[in-house]
């Protein structure tokens, strides 16, 4: 045994005791860091918990609650990181959580992991007792994975856009309403540039309205807010431009929740009043869509419903001016879950609208019905697919006022943070029956090459080609609407000649568009001998 004596001795006493001491300490401030973040964890403000646990992992990574804890909730901000956090609490503890399994199923949904999504959900439900209440989430957590791995494995031929950090934040921005001209976009955000108001409970800023202004085909003006008048002391929200765009219908933060308008007064807007009539009740209305015409207005509210969700009702406006007693829209469109988001097309005849209750990939998604003018009923319900829709919450769905443009608030990845707003280019392609004629004999000796090549549009450049054989001035090709072309004639790869052709936007189906293209050669050069003759 090795002896210490003197001061050796009395070194290392007090070393170990401003060790423990400091250990003690550093343990404590773990302690009450875990506390406080756990607080606002239970109230679901996972943006005021997160950098409580991250501090707690700058100090031991591998602390497994703490990565349990972040990891569900970056769920709400970052996919990504949740499923690294989560994956890595449960190599660290299998047991972190009860629950963990069902926080893993949840984050590889989201992360288009759908068949392991599946396993950690069956692997859940095996941890619960018979008759638990959870057992009917999750069989519908499973069904809405089958259904998300089926619509992705089956995608619709569209180009979905984010709008980018101009508009976008890292809070969330929603409820996107397009001006007629597609000139103006007036949306809503939560993101502390625009808003000095408190934060509420779940560690967000209060909803307010701004406008952005487009300068080209891919870049929008900074956001400008209009607190002036639309914006009040609680949540604000944007929802429609009608009336020829001379007035917005707007969501504003009541008792409950009421739907309210503003009358456009040159560049600024009026002091909103309240909708007078019917629509508005003691429950919480959400958002809503005026026809075309001013009579009608689908809105959804849970004023009606015993469990607290929201349906679809309808509202015609009397010869007062006043909105009337709301109609339900029925049970072809209202389920036992959340209905909202209506959106109604010119002619009146398809609503567009959102639903946790339907055929989901999962959250909210966008569906759209059609209403039958002979048996005066709406048809059932049909999802628009992958990838309009996404394993996470896709809401507010508007259309431009030619149809061939729409944008939405999504929560997908790819995003700047939490609920985003995107756009999708709805255009459809059309048969150009093209024709040449040229005045040049000698174009006819060999193939001629036709390129219609866009103008960049979204970030996204398209070419099309088809080759000509010498008998023949005439070809059929199908191309993207909606696009500027560059059309180029060439032969043996030399350009013959070059012409612009617009090709104007359409919805339709079978559009056939026919062109002569009328052309000038330049003198074409003698085909050189061939060699050794």
């Amino acid at each position: 045994m090795i002896k210490l004596y003197g001061k050796t001795a009395k070194a290392l006493v007090l070393f170990t005791g401003s060790f423990l001491l400091s250990f003690s300490s550093q343990a404590q401030s773990l302690r009450n860091l875990m506390k406080i973040g756990d607080k606002f964890f239970a109230l679901e403000n996972y943006r005021s918990a997160i950098p409580y646990y991250e501090q707690i992992l700058n100090e031991n990574s591998d602390n497994a609650e703490a990565l349990f804890k972040a990891g569900v909730s970056y769920l709400a901000y970052d996919k990504d990181k949740a499923s690294d956090y989560l994956y890595k609490a449960q190599r660290l503890t299998p047991n972190v959580s009860p629950d963990i399994e069902y926080w893993l199923g949840r984050v590889d949904h989201v992360n288009y992991r759908f068949e392991d999504a599946i396993q950690h959900f069956e692997l859940y439900v095996g941890t619960l007792t018979k008759n638990a209440p959870a057992r009917k989430e999750i069989a519908l957590l499973m069904e809405q994975s089958r259904f998300a791995d089926k619509m992705v494995r089956n995608p619709k031929d569209l180009f979905v856009r984010n709008l980018g950090p101009t508009i976008n934040t890292p809070f969330s921005d929603h409820s996107p309403v397009i001006a007629r001209d597609g000139k103006t976009l007036i949306y809503t955000t939560r993101s502390s540039n625009f808003t000095s108001n408190h934060t509420e409970t779940d560690g967000e800023y209060d909803e307010e309205i701004v406008e952005v202004v487009r300068l080209d085909d891919n870049n929008w003006s900074a956001p400008r807010s209009l607190s002036l008048h639309l914006n009040s002391r609680g949540h604000d929200a944007s929802i429609q431009l009608f009336d020829n765009d001379t007035k917005l219908l707007l969501y504003r933060q009541t008792e409950n929740g009421d739907f309210y308008y503003s009358k456009k007064n040159n560049q600024d807007w009026s002091n909103p009043q309240k909708l007078s009539g019917s629509v508005n009740s003691s429950g919480y209305e959400s958002d809503a869509f005026i026809s075309a015409d001013g009579s009608t207005m689908y809105f959804a509210s849970n004023h009606y419903s015993k469990a607290g969700d929201k349906d679809l009702f309808v509202s015609q406006k009397t010869a007062q001016g006043e909105w009337g007693k709301p109609k339900n829209l029925g049970k072809t469109i209202n389920t036992s879950m959340d209905e909202d988001s209506p959106f109604l097309t010119a002619d009146g005849k398809t609503l567009y609208f959102t639903s946790r209750g339907h055929n989901s990939m999962g959250g909210s998604d966008v569906f759209v019905t059609h209403f039958d003018l002979k048996s005066q009923t709406w048809s059932e319900p049909e999802n628009m697919g992958y990838p309009v829709n996404s394993p996470d919450d896709d809401t507010y769905f508007r259309l431009s006022a030619d149809g061939t443009m729409a944008y939405l608030s999504s929560y997908r990845m790819g995003g700047y943070g939490e609920k985003d707003l995107w756009s999708i280019d709805l255009s459809k392609n059309v048969l150009v029956r093209g024709k040449i004629s040229d005045s040049l004999e000698d174009t006819a000796t060999g193939e001629i090459e036709v390129v219609f090549s866009s103008k960049p549009l979204h970030n996204k450049m398209l070419s099309y080609t088809v080759t000509l054989t010498p008998d023949t001035r005439t070809f059929e090709l199908p191309v993207q609407s909606g696009r500027t072309y560059q059309v180029t004639f060439s032969k043996n790869g030399q350009v013959l000649a070059t012409q612009e052709y617009e090709v104007p936007a359409t919805v339709a189906e079978d559009v056939v568009l026919s062109k002569d293209f009328a052309l000038s050669f330049a003198k074409l050069p003698k085909e050189s001998a061939a060699k050794g003759n």
